[in-house]
């Protein structure tokens, strides 16, 4: 399996993968840190499925249809060809947004008579085991979960085993947790279906967008909305677990949950699209979770409900993608200290006090947090952490940690001095101190770069953010020369990797997709667009055919590894084209 053969559908609810096959191959309910309902992702012999697909088991093709997260898959056949469409309701329903835990899959001929397959065989989550199953007149029902899950159609039962019957018009399938369908399905089918593409339609329709790469830039936004949890505001890195960074590396992590300093990336980006809403769900979310972390020790990551129970275990009885093991569940990195995050965290909330068009959303609590974040990074500046990149082994000072804790102190020196001026001027002096320490401690001039850690000599490419956080002005000698040594040093077949030194797995041997993103952003800013241009459409070739991203990619052959969607490639791949694309202005 091939994850360019993906799509993904969601509601910022739950969300589920789709391979070219028909085959859902990955869906967690009711949320996205929920136990796999359908997992032949990690598992293709016994997870758990549900297939729409020709008799003869052919592959189709995948297109998005514009403008929305609903996702058409058509097959072609020597009796017929038919379509199958997928999707998630999400849309505006007396005042508030109507988001069911419910997947819609409508199956319609095109041409012929099509013989199709149909089989829907669901697990009880890790444990693999089969539901209990009791046929209604019109629906199956899966005992065992939490919950009630639900099959309701209005294809005959009998014809729902896999075996192969003649399609002959349009017909519906609804997978419902807990309150089943009750009204008749096709006019709830093609309601949702209408109802749910005007939703993504508008909401694109809000998005700014850069004059190039727009196609690009609309799919990252709409696979980005998708991450969001609504019911707490939280932002979850991945939707998927333990697909490897590269074959054979054991590196498999589980990325179905709220890292801080990912959120902050999101948020930024979402910022750049003129979409604010998550912003305001995400302060909610950030409140609660600091509210329940004494002295403002924040972890690196949580669950979207914002509890810590992440002990990370391994799940002996799966075979894992592509038989690439280990399956992990839950992260150790939720052990880590990252002192990144809370410059990080201010950077995601320091607009509510600096931008007039978030008025709205200021209070009291938000502003004392902000501080507190900002005087706990100070604390922290130059402190050995396991940083940006989670490194298992020896923590060091990490160069990227101080900047952020540089940031934290200079964005809220910013909002002191316009609403708290009586104590800006300690916050600068901070911000003053740790800029000096970073440029002493961090600068190599051997090397002609900033370095990853006080002292090192490796070099890393999340400092291309220096360029963004304006740690130097733009023309700074230092800046352009930390560029080319990054680019020199780190590309591999025209991508980026994080760092070259063993970061107790061994060396990276596959790219970092936001790293590249990175390095176009920075040689824009820094006057380079051309280079950056060329960049950009050198690797856009690597979007998948639907024009998602995982998060590392391999060169030579090409192949996408790592959990997908991932946030960050998309984030990347929004700012980069924002940077390289000129504006409206330059090309109107």
């Amino acid at each position: 399996m091939r994850l360019e053969d993906l799509g993904v559908i969601g509601n910022c609810q739950f969300s589920a993968l789709i391979h070219n096959s028909g085959e859902i191959v990955w869906c967690c309910l009711p949320r996205f840190d929920s136990e796999p309902v359908c997992s032949t992702l990690l598992d293709s012999q016994d997870g758990g499925r549900f297939r729409i697909s020709p008799a003869n088991g052919e592959t189709g093709t995948q297109r998005y249809q514009p403008n929305t997260n609903i996702l058409e898959t058509t097959f072609r056949t020597s009796t017929g060809s038919f379509r199958v469409i997928d999707f998630a309701p999400r849309f505006r329903q007396f005042g508030r947004t109507f988001r069911p835990t419910q997947l819609v899959r409508i199956v319609e001929p095109i041409e012929g008579a099509p013989r199709i397959t149909v089989i829907c065989e669901p697990r009880l989550g890790w444990s693999k085991e089969r539901p209990s199953v009791l046929q209604g007149s019109h629906h199956v029902r899966f005992e065992g979960f939490a919950s009630q899950l639900r099959l309701t159609t209005d294809i005959p039962i009998s014809y729902l085993g896999g075996q192969p019957f003649t399609l002959t018009g349009r017909q519906h399938l609804v997978l419902s947790w807990g309150a089943p369908v009750e009204e008749p399905l096709p006019t709830l089918c093609e309601r949702f279906w209408t109802e749910t593409a005007r939703y993504w339609q508008h909401w694109v329709k809000q998005c700014d967008i850069p004059p190039l790469f727009q196609q690009e830039v609309i799919r990252s936004a709409l696979t980005l909305k998708l991450h969001c949890f609504e019911d707490t505001g939280a932002i979850i890195a991945s939707m998927t677990t333990s697909i490897p960074e590269s074959p054979g590396s054991g590196r498999t992590w589980d990325y179905r949950y709220c890292w801080l300093r990912d959120s902050y990336y999101v948020l930024s980006t979402f910022g750049l699209l003129g979409q604010f809403e998550e912003r305001e769900q995400f302060v909610q979310y950030l409140l609660n979770v600091a509210g329940g972390a004494p002295g403002l020790v924040l972890a690196p990551l949580y669950r979207v409900d914002g509890s810590q129970n992440l002990e990370e275990s391994i799940l002996e009885n799966w075979p894992g993608y592509n038989g690439e093991r280990p399956v992990r569940i839950g992260n150790a990195a939720a052990l880590h200290s990252q002192h990144d995050i809370y410059g990080e965290m201010v950077l995601a909330l320091a607009p509510i006090f600096l931008d007039e068009r978030m008025s709205a959303e200021r209070s009291p609590a938000a502003l004392r947090l902000i501080e507190g974040l900002a005087r706990k990074a100070i604390s922290l500046a130059g402190v050995p952490d396991a940083g940006i990149w989670e490194y298992r082994t020896e923590w060091k000072p990490q160069t990227f940690s101080s900047l952020m804790c540089w940031a934290a102190a200079d964005r809220w020196a910013r909002i002191a001095d316009r609403l708290e001026p009586s104590g800006a001027a300690e916050f600068h002096t901070a911000a003053e101190r740790i800029h000096a320490e970073v440029v002493a401690q961090s600068w190599n001039a051997g090397k002609r770069s900033f370095v990853g850690h006080y002292g090192g000599e490796d070099l890393d490419a999340s400092l291309l953010q220096m360029v963004r956080l304006r740690f130097l002005p733009a023309g700074d000698p230092r800046l352009s020369s930390t560029i080319d040594a990054i680019h020199k040093d780190l590309v591999r077949g025209g991508w980026l990797q994080r760092y070259s030194l063993n970061d107790g797995f061994g060396k990276p041997t596959v790219a970092f997709v936001i790293c590249t993103f990175w390095l176009i952003e920075a040689l824009a800013a820094a006057g380079r667009r051309d280079e950056a241009l060329t960049m950009f459409e050198r690797i856009r070739g690597a979007l998948s055919p639907l024009g998602l991203l995982s998060e590392d990619y391999e060169p030579s052959p090409p192949r996408m590894w790592g959990n997908f969607p991932q946030t960050y490639s998309h984030v990347g791949l929004i700012h980069a084209a924002f940077a390289a694309s000129p504006s409206w202005t330059e090309v109107l």
